[in-house]
């Protein structure tokens, strides 16, 4: 074999090992963001004495909301701390994931929807407690059985995550 038709293999079999590389099990839900852009706010003290189980993702005001993977909206719930919020659940139940602080929803969600990653679901805000200077995504994973609540779980840090550094599973 020649060295020229050997390179065109190893180039051929490359090219064909990155269309078929898996897709990141989430991706990041604020439309823009990248991972380098991501604090991990995890763990941070909070009013009340409560801890942070969540990232905030600060984006401009109306930057569209995600879905950060496949799923179903499990419900669409206004609340005194988290505002206007969704919680979505994994196809295979065992996560829930928690977006607040919206200024609004994609027209037409609905609870019991099946949504796909990617797929637009509301708009950053800073609805409920969150700072009106500081508009964001409060973003939550909570880990769950089939068949559960949807508000109960426990959560796991998405910052990780989001940026690579851990897959789901």
């Amino acid at each position: 074999m020649t060295r020229g038709r050997l390179r065109l293999l190893c180039a051929a079999a490359a090219f064909a090992a990155v269309g078929t590389a898996p897709e990141p099990d989430i991706i990041i839900p604020v439309e823009g963001i990248r991972a380098s852009d991501l604090v991990n706010s995890w763990d941070k003290s909070r009013a009340e004495g409560r801890v942070h189980h969540a990232i905030d993702i600060q984006a401009p005001l109306g930057t569209p909301v995600l879905a950060a993977m496949d799923g179903r909206i499990e419900k669409l719930f206004a609340s005194k701390r988290g505002g206007l919020t969704i919680y979505q659940r994994s196809p295979d139940g065992r996560l829930i994931l928690y977006y607040a602080h919206l200024l609004g929803y994609r027209r037409g969600l609905a609870e019991g929807q099946t949504i796909r990653r990617g797929q637009v679901i509301g708009t950053v805000g800073a609805s409920g407690n969150a700072d009106p200077t500081f508009p964001h995504l409060h973003f939550q994973i909570l880990e769950t059985v089939p068949g559960s609540g949807w508000q109960g779980g426990e959560p796991i840090n998405p910052y990780p995550l989001l940026t690579g550094r851990r897959r789901l599973r």
